[in-house]
């Protein structure tokens, strides 16, 4: 693996929030994750504006805002995003939505999901080599869920991760840690489309779509496809993504394939859930997979 040094915490942290909007979308989702990991704990009590307000020290108008701004619902319907009981609602109205996909003719290179994904795989023997021979540009971008770490391959999108402030090399050396033998070089300025590609809505266009390659051995692959079938405002589990894979007493291999999805949100491994709607098993955090969902929910159902 090419060797580097990374920039200071200072220069990376500036190179990431290079605009105003990027400084103010970063600052935006520490204030959010913080609120929804103290959703995620008192949820069952129900707490008021004041009391979220007051545990990530600002104001009840200043939250309200807040979560407008960010995901287009008051903290009160986030709130209700996030609990069991919205899991619960996800996986019964998603009903088998994988076999669904799969009758929509939604299995191979076309409209796979609502980023318009198209996909190919690195053949078995490229990835068996530890990448070797492939190189990797990379760059850090501001997004809704944090600081993301946006890795690419000429042929096109090949791992974005999530960090939240200091945790961005310690991320980066994750996913390398994935392609130890592949040449990394850092393209902060060449990843900037793709970060727009991704988390701007109005860059989702069927007749331009994002092209993913996924490097994994056969068996993940075949999973990482699967995902890519779960709508955005749906939800499916473990088990279901082994039978539709044909491997119906491979929960717990699905599992470890869903938690080593190199291409977080584009490929919605978040969308996975436990038996029964428990929101579990998230390589970037339960705090960030709440997020993902509860952002969604506002997206597709029209939350207020």
């Amino acid at each position: 693996m090419t060797s580097f040094e990374p920039a200071p915490a200072k220069s990376l942290r500036a190179q990431i929030a290079q605009t105003p909007a990027a400084s103010d979308a970063l600052r935006d989702y520490e204030t959010v994750h913080r609120a929804i990991a103290f959703i995620s704990e008192h949820w069952r009590g129900q707490p008021t504006i004041e009391e979220m307000a007051e545990a990530v020290s600002v104001t009840p108008d200043e939250l309200h805002h807040l979560f407008r701004r960010w995901a287009g619902l008051t903290p009160k319907a986030f709130m209700q995003a996030v609990t069991l009981d919205n899991a619960k609602r996800l996986l019964r109205d998603s009903g088998n939505i994988l076999d669904v996909a799969y009758d929509s003719g939604l299995s191979g290179p076309s409209r796979l999901h609502d980023l318009f994904v198209t996909h190919e795989a690195m053949s078995p023997g490229e990835w068996k080599k530890g990448a070797a021979g492939l190189t990797l540009r990379y760059g850090f971008h501001p997004s809704p869920f944090g600081t993301a770490v946006i890795i690419a391959t000429e042929r096109g999108l090949a791992g974005l991760a999530f960090a939240d402030a200091g945790e961005e090399i310690a991320a980066l050396r994750d996913m390398q840690q994935r392609w130890t033998l592949a040449t990394y070089i850092e393209d902060h300025a060449g990843t900037a489309a793709l970060a727009k590609r991704i988390f701007e809505s109005s860059e989702w266009h069927a007749e331009r779509p994002l092209r993913v390659v996924l490097i994994g051995t056969d068996f993940e692959i075949r999973v990482w496809e699967t995902l890519l079938r779960i709508p955005m405002g749906k939800a499916t589990t473990y088990s279901d993504v082994a039978r539709t894979i044909n491997a119906p007493k491979a929960s717990r291999a699905v599992g470890s394939a869903v938690g080593r999805n190199p291409i977080s949100f584009v490929v919605p491994c978040h969308r996975v859930l436990g038996k029964g709607g428990a929101i579990t098993g998230y390589h970037w955090g339960l705090t960030r997979k709440r997020a993902m969902l509860g952002w969604e929910t506002a997206r597709t159902n029209g939350c207020d």
